[in-house]
C-alpha cells in the first residue's frame, strides 16, 4: 500500500496541528488504513502488532467524533495494562492539543478510586483497565448515556490476562443500536473470533497489517539508558569515542532534528540536519556535503532519510527510539555496507525499555545494554589513537630531531601523555611553535582587569549575531570544550560582529586553551580576554 501523508486523510485543522508538533509526518500502514474507515463510523477490526502506530490509529477517528461541548463520557478505551492506558491516554492527549475542550483520563487500579471519581467529571474520553473500568461502570461513576464508541485495544493480550468476563460486562453496559466497536489484535484467537461475531456488526472492516520480515544487517547493535537532559553530553561522547567516519543520528521530529544540528554545530561537529520541510535544493546541498565528507554527521527523519545510500556510514545513532519497529531496521542497515563493520546505539530511558524489547523480538536479534564512556573513557582513547598514528610515523620517518625538541620541553613543563602526543603530531605538522605561543601566553594574560564582575573573567569572541549566533550556542560550546558545568558560565553579550561572555577567573585560562579553533556556526572562532592589546 501506498503511504499516505496524514493532510491527505481529511483531518480537521487542530488535529494536524497536534500531529504535526509531534513530528508524524506520515501515516504507518495501520494509520493509513484504519483512519479513514474508522472515521466513516463503521465498526473495525484490526490485526496488527504492537509497534505499528496503533494508537494514532484509533485516537485520531474517535478525536474527531468527539462532540467537545458535551461534558459526559463519549469514548471507552479498553488497555490489558496500566503503562499501556497511561501511554494511550498521553499520546492521544498530545494529538488533542490544539481541541480545546477535551478530556482524556486513564484510570486504573491501585490509584484512590475516590479521586478517580472526582477526576472524571467532565472527561469525554476514558482510557482505562477493564477491572477499573467494571468497577466505576458498577458504582454508576461512569455512566454510558452518551458513550457511542468503544475501542478494545490489545485484545488479545486482555485474553490472556484473564479479561473475558470483565470485557463482555463492559460492553453490556454501552447500548448496541448506535455504539462503533473498534478492536486491535495482533492475533485473531477464536476468543477474540467470539468476541467479533457477537459485538461487532455483520459489516465490520477487517484491517490486517503484516510486517514484513526484514533481514537485519549483521552490525554490532548497542542500547544505553539515558535521560532525556543528557542524551546531547552522551552522543557527544560517542561520537568522541568512536570517531566514525560518517554517522546518521535519528530524531523523530523535525523540531528535533533542527534543535539537535544547532546544538552539534555550537559544540564544533561537522553536522547537517535532514527533514521534510526542506526544500529539495536544500537536501540536495545536504547529500551532497554528506557524500563528500565535508559533513561528518547527519541528523535526519526517517521520511527525510529515504534514499540515502552512502557506504562509508559507520554509525547510526537513535536518538530518539524509532514509532515503528520497521524504522529500526531501516536506520541501522544503513551501516555496515559493503561488508564494512557498523555499529548501531539506541537511547532509551523508562518505560521506552519495553518498545526496545518488541524491537528485539521483531527483528529477532539481540541488542546489548553498554555503559555510557566517562569522560576519562573519551580522553583514554584519543590518547591511544594519537599514540599510535605518532608510532605509525615514526616507523615510516626520520624524527629524531623533533623527538629531541619534545623531550626537552617536557623536561621543564608537567605535560600529561596526552599532551606529548597532541604536542608530537602538532610539531609534524608544522604548527606546534604557532600554538606554543598561544599556549604559553595564556599564561601571561590579565584576567584581572577585564571589566567583569567579582571573581569573573570576561572574555571577547569575534562572532555574533551577524553570524546568526544564539547564546545557547556560546554556552554549549564553552561547556563542552571546556568540561565546565553550564551553571559556572555568567553574562553572554551578544553584539552584530562579536560575543563578550563571562567565565570563573580559576577556569578563564583552561577555557582559552580549550576554545582555541573551535567552530561555531561553522566559523572557527578567536578568543581572548576583552581588556587584551
Amino acid at each position: 500500500m501506498e503511504t499516505l501523508n496524514f493532510n491527505e486523510l481529511h483531518l480537521s485543522a487542530e488535529i494536524l496541528r497536534g500531529v504535526k508538533e509531534m513530528g508524524f509526518e506520515e501515516a504507518t500502514p495501520i494509520q493509513g488504513k484504519a483512519i479513514p474507515a474508522a472515521m466513516t463510523g463503521a465498526d473495525i477490526i484490526g490485526q496488527a502488532q504492537t509497534g505499528t502506530g496503533k494508537t494514532a490509529a484509533f485516537g485520531i477517528p474517535i478525536l474527531e467524533k468527539v462532540d467537545k461541548e458535551m461534558k459526559h463520557p463519549q469514548t471507552l478505551v479498553l488497555c490489558p495494562t496500566r503503562e499501556l492506558a497511561v501511554q494511550a491516554a498521553e499520546e492521544i492527549r498530545k494529538l488533542a492539543k490544539y481541541m480545546h475542550g477535551v478530556k482524556v483520563l486513564p484510570i486504573y487500579g491501585g490509584q484512590d478510586i475516590n479521586k478517580q471519581i472526582r477526576a472524571l467529571k467532565g472527561t469525554q474520553i476514558i482510557i482505562g483497565t477493564p477491572g477499573r473500568v467494571m468497577d466505576h461502570l458498577r458504582r454508576k461513576t461512569i455512566r454510558c448515556d452518551h458513550v457511542d464508541t468503544i475501542v478494545l485495544d490489545e485484545a488479545d493480550e486482555m485474553l490472556n490476562m484473564g479479561f473475558r468476563e470483565d470485557i463482555e460486562t463492559v460492553l453490556q453496559y454501552i447500548p448496541n443500536e448506535n455504539r462503533q466497536t473498534i478492536l486491535f489484535s495482533a492475533t485473531m484467537p477464536q476468543p477474540i473470533l467470539d468476541i467479533t461475531k457477537n459485538y461487532q456488526k455483520p459489516d465490520a472492516k477487517f484491517i490486517k497489517v503484516v510486517k514484513k520480515e526484514l533481514t537485519v544487517p549483521v552490525i554490532e547493535q548497542y542500547y544505553l539508558d539515558v535521560k532525556r537532559k543528557d542524551k546531547v553530553e552522551v552522543l557527544c561522547r560517542l561520537l568522541d569515542y568512536h570517531e566514525p567516519k560518517l554517522s546518521l543520528v535519528f530524531c523523530n521530529t523535525k523540531k528535533m532534528v533542527d534543535d539537535l544540528t544547532e546544538v552539534l554545530k555550537g559544540r564544533g561537529y561537522f553536522v547537517e540536519g535532514l527533514h521534510g520541510d526542506m526544500s529539495q535544493a536544500q537536501r540536495d546541498r545536504v547529500m551532497k556535503s554528506f557524500r563528500s565528507g565535508q559533513t561528518d554527521i547527519l541528523i535526519a527523519t526517517d521520511v527525510a532519510a529515504r534514499g540515502i545510500d552512502v557506504d562509508d556510514v559507520e554509525a547510526v545513532f537513535n536518538y530518539d527510539i524509532p514509532q515503528d519497529d520497521e524504522y529500526y531496521v531501516h536506520r541501522i542497515g544503513r551501516t555496515g555496507r559493503a561488508g564494512r563493520t557498523g555499529r548501531s546505539f539506541t537511547f532509551v530511558k523508562g518505560k521506552e525499555v519495553y518498545k526496545l524489547k518488541d524491537i528485539m523480538r521483531y527483528c529477532k536479534t539481540k541488542i546489548y545494554a553498554m555503559p555510557v564512556p566517562s569522560l576519562n573513557d573519551v580522553n583514554q582513547i584519543k590518547t591511544e589513537k594519537i599514540m599510535e598514528r605518532i608510532g605509525t610515523i615514526i616507523e615510516e620517518e626520520d624524527l629524531t630531531a623533533m623527538i629531541n625538541t619534545i623531550e626537552n620541553q617536557v623536561n621543564e613543563s608537567d605535560y600529561t601523555a596526552m599532551d606529548i602526543a597532541a604536542a608530537f603530531l602538532k610539531m609534524y605538522m608544522g604548527q606546534l611553535n604557532e600554538n606554543n605561543d598561544t599556549e604559553a601566553s595564556t599564561d601571561r594574560y590579565d584576567f584581572d582587569n577585564t571589566g567583569a564582575e567579582e571573581g569573573m573573567a570576561r572574555l571577547f569572541i569575534n562572532i555574533g549575531k551577524a553570524q546568526k549566533v544564539k547564546p545557547k550556542d556560546i554556552l554549549g560550546a564553552i561547556a563542552g570544550e571546556a568540561n565546565i558545568p553550564g551553571n559556572l558560565v555568567g553574562a553572554i553579550d551578544l553584539y552584530d560582529k562579536y560575543t563578550f561572555v563571562e567565565v570563573p577567573k580559576e577556569n578563564a585560562a583552561m577555557v582559552l586553551k580549550a576554545m582555541k579553533n573551535v567552530k561555531i556556526k561553522g566559523k572557527t572562532i578567536n578568543i581572548e580576554p576583552a581588556n587584551a592589546k
